[in-house]
């Protein structure tokens, strides 16, 4: 089996693409259970976040597999499949590792570092478990990529050097308006975005508001930060008051209009600062058009994170995922072989077995301590003939064509396929 990863993120798309494939919790466990139905895929997980998409998925062939896994993301977003083609990007077995421990360790994140997708990774792989779509192979593959991350921000300064996507907004906003702290900050939603930017918002000192569709959610998330909460209903007033709004909800349509805002603020002679962090947009455009509004959405933080993206010290994460990807591509590599290694030593036992049954026939008053030192003998001569090749061919393991290592020495011995499936498999009874 091979790991598969059909994505696209803000890397390959533009947001305006990425907001027709935005997926909540549901739809993503939706989209995993279509993706195991389709023919040579046995687990599959979706891992969604606010600028990427990816279907991960355990499968026996690539082609068929890589095209049925595209046309189901595409069809998340109600279009023409080939609108959609040109933004997706395709990782495969070795390379699907890699890239999962790049994501996991914040090396392939809009701000280069941030520990947020880390929770993230998490959810992909709690979803998986709980939907039935994660087998063992995708899950060893994330409790590993988790441990890379975990590692890259416990061994490494980059925590000191990648801020969240909320605190690089909030960082910008105060380019514009001047320090948040003291600043009237209205966050509007109760997830998990949400209330990273209320605690990073109270954190630096500003005066903090939710406002939330679920009165319970708001007022949980306001109580245990120490804040006030409202119902979105109240927002028209908020804003009158507000000079940082973030707005990061899951709602389908927008929760900010141009009017709402217009009328919110006339007569209001301090700037506002929209910080529209949702995927698909909470706000609607014509509100950074308005007078002394500005707006900084997804699209406008790609572009300047990008600029400082080179300036990020990542060379301790790099050198961290290099050694974990080297040593975890080595065990599986390995672990390819075992089947056909266990398998062989199965039949050996199995001959040993048959002889001495024939010999028992043969010799049945043949005396205890020299049957037992005959079968010692059988098996000792077994383990030696058998010793080189089985420790070869897990030498060769993590060279080029070890597979075909494998497959030889399955067709010299003629082993039977159904015995080596057998190892792999929950039932399989290794000798």
């Amino acid at each position: 089996m091979s790991v598969l990863i059909v994505g696209i993120s803000h890397r390959s798309a533009p947001v305006a693409v990425l907001e027709r494939l935005a997926l909540d919790a549901d739809a993503a466990a939706k989209l995993a259970h279509d993706v195991q139905d389709q023919e040579h895929v046995s687990e599959a997980t979706v891992l969604a976040t606010c600028n990427r998409v990816e279907i991960y998925a355990d499968v026996t062939r690539f082609h068929g597999s890589v095209e049925a896994v595209s046309r189901l993301l595409c069809e998340r977003a109600g279009g023409e499949t080939e609108e959609f083609v040109p933004h997706l990007y395709v990782h495969y077995d070795d390379g699907a590792v890699a890239h999962l421990f790049n994501v996991a360790s914040g090396l392939d994140s809009m701000v280069v570092g941030e520990s947020q997708v880390l929770g993230q990774v998490r959810d992909a792989l709690r979803s998986g478990q709980e939907g039935g779509t994660l087998g063992s192979s995708l899950n060893l593959l994330f409790q590993q990529a988790l441990r890379v991350g975990k590692r890259s921000h416990a061994e490494t300064d980059i925590d000191r050097f990648a801020p969240s996507l909320v605190s690089a907004s909030l960082s910008r906003a105060a380019r514009l308006i001047g320090d948040v702290a003291g600043k009237r900050v209205l966050v509007v939603g109760a997830g998990s975005m949400s209330a990273l930017a209320v605690s990073t918002a109270a954190r630096a000192g500003a005066v903090v508001t939710v406002a939330n569709r679920t009165a319970a959610h708001g007022d949980r998330l306001a109580l245990q930060h120490g804040v006030r909460a409202v119902g979105l209903s109240d927002l028209a007033v908020e804003l009158t008051s507000a000079d940082v709004v973030v707005s990061c909800t899951a709602a389908s349509g927008r929760v900010l209009t141009t009017d709402q805002v217009r009328t919110a603020r006339e007569g209001v002679e301090t700037p506002l600062m929209v910080l529209d962090l949702a995927l698909p947009h909470d706000v609607e455009a014509g509100v950074g058009a308005l007078p002394g509004v500005s707006l900084i959405n997804l699209a406008t933080l790609a572009d300047e994170l990008a600029d400082d993206e080179g300036e990020t010290a990542v060379a301790d994460v790099r050198g961290i995922v290099t050694e974990e990807l080297a040593a975890f591509l080595s065990a599986r590599h390995a672990a390819s072989v075992t089947p056909t290694v266990v398998a062989l030593r199965g039949m050996a036992t199995g001959v040993v077995e048959t002889e001495m049954t024939r010999l028992d026939h043969r010799l049945p008053n043949l005396d205890p301590a020299v049957r037992d030192e005959v079968l010692h003998t059988l098996r000792r001569v077994t383990d030696k003939l058998l010793h080189q090749p089985t420790v070869r061919v897990k030498q060769l393991a993590n060279s080029e064509g070890a597979v075909s290592y494998a497959a030889a020495l399955a067709e010299l011995f003629a082993l039977d396929p159904e015995a080596v499936d057998a190892v792999t498999r929950p039932d399989g009874i290794a000798p």
